[in-house]
C-alpha cells in the first residue's frame, strides 16, 4: 500500500464524506435501521451518531481499510449498542444467511469493485422481511453533467480510492437482487458531477 493510500486518502475521504450536505443525507436514512444491522463500508463511522439506539440491537461494521476503522472505533465508544468491526470488503460478508434485519450503505457502492457480488452478500444475510437502506451518489440525469462525470471518472478513481462518479445506482441495486420500494433523488449543494444523490430503501426481490 502506498503512502498516499495509507496516510492521505483516508483523511480526504473522511473530510469529504463529512461535509454538511452529506451528513444531512445520513440523518435522513440511518435512523430507519433497526434490529441486527450490517453497515457495509462503515468507513470512519460517520453514520454511528445517527442510529437510533432504541431500535438497534447490534451493529456489524464492515470495511477493508484499517485506517478508516480506527477512526470508527473511537465513535463506536459513544453509542449505546454493541458494535463489532469486520475488516473485509463488501464482497466478503462472514455472517450467516438470514441473520440481519437491516443493511445500511451510504456512499459505498461507488467504490466496491464487484457490486453484484457485494449486493448478493447483502441479500443473502438479510432476514425475510429485511431491508436495505441506501444513500449513494451516482450518475446524474443531465447530459452535460454526465459527460463531465465520464470524462473525469478515470482520474477521479485513481485519486479517490476507486470511487466512481458515474455509477447507475438504481440499476446496480436491482441487478444485485433487490426491488426498490422507495427512492428520492436530488443534487446536493456542491460540485455537480459528484453530488447527484439517490436514497431510499429496497427489499430482496
Amino acid at each position: 500500500m502506498g503512502l498516499y493510500s495509507k496516510y492521505i486518502l483516508p483523511k480526504i475521504v473522511h473530510v469529504t464524506c463529512s461535509l454538511k450536505p452529506n451528513m444531512r443525507q445520513r440523518e435522513k436514512v440511518v435512523p430507519l435501521a433497526s434490529g441486527y444491522v450490517l453497515e457495509v463500508g462503515i468507513g470512519s463511522g460517520l453514520n454511528l451518531p445517527y442510529y437510533d439506539s432504541a431500535r438497534v440491537t447490534k451493529l456489524w461494521g464492515l470495511d477493508p481499510a484499517p485506517e478508516m476503522t480506527r477512526m470508527a472505533r473511537e465513535r463506536a465508544r459513544k453509542v449505546d449498542f454493541e458494535v463489532d468491526f469486520i475488516g473485509l470488503p463488501g464482497e466478503e460478508v462472514p455472517l450467516e444467511d438470514g441473520s440481519v434485519d437491516t443493511v445500511v450503505i451510504t456512499y459505498t457502492l461507488c467504490t466496491i469493485p464487484d457490486t453484484a457480488a457485494a449486493l448478493g452478500q447483502m441479500r443473502r444475510v438479510l432476514k425475510s422481511g429485511g431491508e436495505l437502506i441506501f444513500c449513494e451518489h451516482g450518475v446524474a440525469p443531465d447530459t452535460n453533467v454526465r459527460r463531465w462525470q465520464d470524462r473525469i471518472n478515470p482520474i477521479w478513481k485513481r485519486l479517490g480510492g476507486g470511487c466512481h462518479l458515474n455509477r447507475a445506482i438504481p440499476e446496480l441495486i436491482e441487478q444485485g437482487g433487490f426491488q426498490i420500494e422507495r427512492m428520492d433523488t436530488m443534487y446536493l449543494p456542491g460540485w455537480r458531477p459528484a453530488t447527484f444523490n439517490y436514497w431510499g430503501s429496497a427489499v430482496p426481490a
